[in-house]
Formats: C-alpha cells, structure tokens, sequence
C-alpha cells in the first residue's frame, strides 16, 4: 500500500467500505482515505485498468460493475460482504456530467435520461443493495454524491445534473430517517466544484463559464478531491454519529455566500 498514513487517525479498522467511482476523482481520494484510516476498501468502476490500479494501491479489492445494472450493483455488495464480512459503509459516488446536459431548452430526453439513471438511479440501487447487510448487522454508514446545486439554482444550468443531484438529496433525507433506529445513517454529501478530471474537461470546453462559477466560491478556488475525502471518512466514522439525514455540505462557503469578497 502506497498511502501516506501520515497524521490521520485509524477510525475505521476493520469496517468494510465499498466505493462506486472509485478509479479517479473523490472516489479515488476517497479510497485512499479510507484504506488509511484502517477500512477494507472494495473499489467499485466501470474502468477496469483505473478501478484495479485504484484497489492494488489501497489493498483493497476491484469488483468491475455498471452502477446502472440491478445485478451487477447487487454482486458488488456481495463481493463485499463475502470476502470481508461486513458492509458498514457505503459510499455512492459514481456519476457524470456531460456536456450535453445543459439548459432545458437544449437538453435532449435521452441525455436527461442517461444523467438520472448515473446519476440517481444507481444511488438508489447501491443503498437497495447496501441495506439489507446493514440492517443484518445493525449498523451501517451510506454516504451518497449529491452536490451544492441541490441546494442552489444556476443561470449556467445543467438540468438532468441539478436535478439528479436533488433527488439523491431528498432520497438520502428520507432513508436516512426510515433507517435510523436500525443503526443505520444516511447522508447526502454536497461537495462545491471539485477539481477533478470530469469538472477540467467540462470547463476546459468552457472557460468562460468555469470562471463565471470561480467568482462566486468565498475562498476563491475549487475543492481538492483530499478535502472531500476527509469529509466522507468523517461521516463514514463514529465521530458523526449523530450525523443523520441531512445535505454536508463542503461548498468553501458558496452556498452561504450573497457576495464573495473583492
């Protein structure tokens, strides 16, 4: 294992995590984070060479899945709980955001279509998948993706993105109530801009826009994907234990913000 343990504390020894998106981006700082602090980390991607390499670095386990298939969402937890034992914390990460999701007006229906099923539709069948092993042991942490603009409205509008984003938000809101007096908590966490490979590509196509968001963040700069990370160790460990049903957000205070500083 490669990862810098460094100064960060061992909360989760011996739990089991399974991360979706866990080649690149937040699911690969995440991984790394959780791998530090102790967790068995099964690495779930549809990029065999990135989820592998992401699995071998941590000494985890990579399970190949599709998050929009039933069965291969089902064989992932599966995986999980069958070489560790356990499912105590799942991280529903995996998602896009292509170029073709843009304002309503031009936003076509099989684009919408393939964002929620990304997007929304495997949040819902990984915590499907993940419960029933929680509920088994009595306890479990489901941390779902969701983002600032499911708390916020944008003139540079994503449509199936934004809304994608608020229904993983209520969705997580209302599990996390349903499951909470099983030992069970939900969180939907909302990361600001990230800077990740899928926010450079979209912004590289769109300087104009990336720098119109940039100028509304307070602390003037995007998120590290390691700051995100640190966030989903925090909700995934006994330190948020009164943490429930509820939208994290680490936004560097956009959410919040009327003007930003000059």
């Amino acid at each position: 294992m490669t990862t810098d343990t460094g100064n960060i504390c061992r909360r989760l020894t011996g739990r089991t995590a399974v991360i979706t998106g866990a080649g690149s981006g937040i699911g690969l700082a995440t991984a790394r984070r959780l791998a530090s602090e102790g967790a068995h980390v099964v690495c779930g991607d549809i990029d065999d060479g990135a989820g592998a390499a992401t699995a071998e670095e941590v000494g985890g386990t990579f399970v190949h899945v599709d998050v929009t298939d039933p069965d291969q969402v089902e064989a992932l937890f599966a995986a999980a709980h069958d070489t560790y034992g356990s499912v105590d914390i799942a991280f529903n990460n995996a998602g896009i955001s292509p170029p073709d999701d843009d304002s309503i007006l031009t936003t076509g229906l099989d684009s919408w279509k393939r964002v929620q099923d990304v997007n929304l539709t495997s949040v819902y069948l990984c915590c499907k998948a993940a419960l029933p092993y929680m509920r088994r042991q009595g306890r479990g942490s489901i941390i779902n993706t969701a983002s600032f603009v499911a708390r916020m409205g944008a003139a540079t509008s994503q449509i199936s993105y934004t809304a994608s984003k608020g229904g993983v938000l209520a969705m997580s809101r209302e599990l996390g109530v349903q499951f909470a007096r099983e030992g069970i908590r939900v969180n939907a966490l909302c990361p600001g801009p990230v800077n990740t490979p899928l926010l450079r590509e979209l912004f590289a196509k769109d300087p104009e826009r990336a720098a119109r968001r940039l100028v509304h963040i307070p602390l003037g700069r995007f998120a590290e994907p390691t700051e995100i990370a640190a966030a989903v160790a925090f909700l995934a460990s006994d330190d948020s234990s009164f943490v429930n049903a509820t939208d994290f957000l680490v936004d560097g205070g956009i959410s919040g913000a009327y003007v930003t500083p000059l």
